[in-house]
């Protein structure tokens, strides 16, 4: 029962004995009484009502958008405060230099330059050749996550711009759609963010779903159809990436992370983080060390990067201290290639495909190639309104089989769910995690998979919200931990398949974590301990900081106030465009 409603009841209760005890003994200070307790009932009301405003948080949400939002004549846009040297504006090969980024060297003290060659595909760019790492160049304002996420990053953005959109920033939305197809256009597919060390890998694949968003959003059919027009062609370039050469998961049919960058990321690696030693110390007491630890001359395996060692000191009393030192060991290039995989994943850090993540390539995962399955629905779709039948027709049997395939490799009929698959082993993971609810937003899964899957909404239920996981791993993306995207795929996957009341119910937890912490602390975080329901975080290995901003957390607020009829007023719309 609710504090408001609870206090309501009491009241009553008070008064109505009260008020019999005043009729037998002193009328008049019965009737005093009498008032104090229908003021209490009121307060009760009050209170009640004041549980269902969230104007305060949504207005805050409104202003910040201008607060995260960037473009290349804005100093914050082009220097790098972590690390000053990364301050260079990187223009594609042969584009000509905007006047805005003429203005920008001299009042940002930040170097424009050109990269060296053009860019074809997301891999295709020898890094080597870079004079140092920078931003890349974008043609429209953007908004950031916020924090040091000062860059416009690839799945972050598709729930920014649903948040946009509902909140009437139509232009800012569409401009963010736009980028991205300038990426592809000039930087060989969406990147991870605009800065060049993420010039070797993506991320989740939204851009079909980002399309439709602004589409929906528009009125004028001339204007819709010519949107679609212009998007059609970036999918499919999009999609084509995903589902050829290395993102293919073996022989499955299906598709995998995969970054085609070597060794340690830059952006751990130059600002010296110590997450690779703090993942080393780990690994000495892991059953997964041989897996991705080696002796330099004595493991088979390739080894790269830094060496690391391992010091072990006994101290008694009265006696000398006595350490010893562990042999030097390196990390195999293959565990770089799963850490650099669970990066463009998105999900940096779980233990969901190893310890670390780090063999996140080795896994045909429930997450992208529901997204896939999705991309193939929608391009059937925009195939239709186009009138390109034969292309529709092309899509939708590319759906049909992605479905099947998923439904031979990813679900697990005994537990309920989808697992990801781990094709170098031909093993389904059994860890669970909460990826298992993207198949309903994608509207892949059968009526009977969905219940199964809503039905074990339990395990990753926390008072706060949804959790990632429910194995505490001392990581981010794992127990207690939730975070706005995957409440957004999961509340729209249940209300897509008709569990309202479950997806109502865990918006309104989810909205009630933020928005108690915001009101305590006036900023919004990028995650949240859904156990404790606070902003606490005290993750042992990798990220640190609880950022504040926050792009998709603000989001999500606005999209379930809006959904669950608590946002004052009509939902706006783009309407006018």
């Amino acid at each position: 029962m609710h504090a408001g409603f609870a206090a309501v009841i009491i009241a009553c209760a008070v008064c109505s004995s009260l008020l019999i005890g005043g009729i037998v003994g002193r009328l008049r200070a019965s009737l005093l009484l009498l008032l104090f307790c229908l003021a209490s009932l009121l307060s009760g009301f009050a209170q009640a009502v004041k549980s269902n405003d969230y104007s305060d948080v949504l207005a805050y949400i409104d202003k910040a958008w201008g607060t995260l939002s960037r473009s290349m004549s804005d100093c914050a846009t082009v220097t790098d405060k972590r690390v000053p040297e990364h301050s260079l504006v990187y223009l594609p090969a042969d584009y000509p230099e905007p006047a805005v980024l003429q203005e920008v060297q001299s009042k940002c003290k930040v170097t424009v330059k050109h990269l060296p060659e053009k860019i074809t595909r997301i891999g295709s760019f020898d890094m080597s050749k870079l004079q140092g790492q920078g931003v890349l160049y974008l043609p429209n304002p953007y908004v950031v996550p916020g924090g040091f996420l000062n860059e416009m990053y690839g799945w972050d953005s598709y729930f920014i711009i649903v948040g946009l959109l509902r909140d009437g920033h139509f232009d800012m939305a569409r401009g963010m759609v736009e980028n991205f197809f300038f990426e592809i256009d000039n930087y060989g597919g969406i990147l991870n963010a605009n800065r060049t060390y993420f010039l070797t890998r993506s991320q989740p694949p939204f851009l079909s779903s980002m399309v439709m968003v602004v589409y929906d959003a528009q009125t004028d059919a001339q204007a819709k159809r010519a949107w679609l027009e212009k998007a059609y062609p970036y999918i499919q370039r999009d999609y084509e990436m995903w589902t050829s050469g290395e993102k293919l998961a073996g022989k499955t049919g299906l598709s995998r992370f995969y970054d085609y960058g070597e060794g340690p990321v830059p952006e751990i690696a130059d600002m010296h983080d110590p997450y690779y030693r703090d993942v080393f110390r780990y690994l000495q007491a892991s059953q997964q060390k041989d897996m991705y630890l080696g002796e330099p001359g004595k493991t088979p395996a390739k080894l790269i990067g830094p060496t690391f060692t391992f010091q072990a000191c006994q101290q008694d009393a009265g006696a000398e201290k006595s350490c010893e030192n562990s042999p030097t060991y390196q990390f195999t290039a293959d565990y770089y290639k799963g850490d650099r995989a669970m990066r463009e994943s998105g999900f940096d850090i779980s233990f969901r495909f190893g310890d670390f993540s780090g063999s996140t390539h080795h896994y045909a995962a429930v997450c992208l190639n529901s997204l896939l399955y999705k991309a193939e629905t929608d391009m059937e779709a925009i195939s239709k309104l186009l009138g390109k039948t034969a292309e529709a027709k092309a899509w939708a049997e590319r759906a049909r089989n992605r479905k099947q395939l998923i439904n031979q490799y990813l679900w697990e009929p005994q537990a309920g769910t989808f697992f990801d698959y781990d094709f170098t082993t031909g093993k389904r993971s059994t860890y669970q995690y909460l990826s298992a609810y993207y198949p309903l937003f994608a509207g892949l899964a059968t009526r009977e998979q969905a219940m199964a899957v809503a039905a074990n909404l339990k395990t990753f239920e926390r008072p706060g919200g949804l959790a990632m996981s429910p194995y505490e791993t001392g990581v981010q993306w794992d127990l207690p931990y939730g975070w706005a995207p995957t409440h957004m795929i999961a509340v729209e996957g249940l209300r897509r398949y008709g569990f309202k009341a479950d997806a109502d119910r865990i918006a309104r937890e989810w909205m009630d974590t933020v928005t108690t912490n915001w009101r305590h602390e006036g900023t919004i975080h990028e995650k949240y301990d859904v156990v404790s329901g606070s902003s606490s975080f005290a993750a042992t290995v990798g990220y640190k900081e609880n950022v504040v901003g926050f792009g998709w957390t603000n989001a999500s607020v606005v999209v379930f106030a809006n959904e669950l009829g608590l946002a004052p007023g009509k939902a706006k719309t783009a309407a006018a465009h």
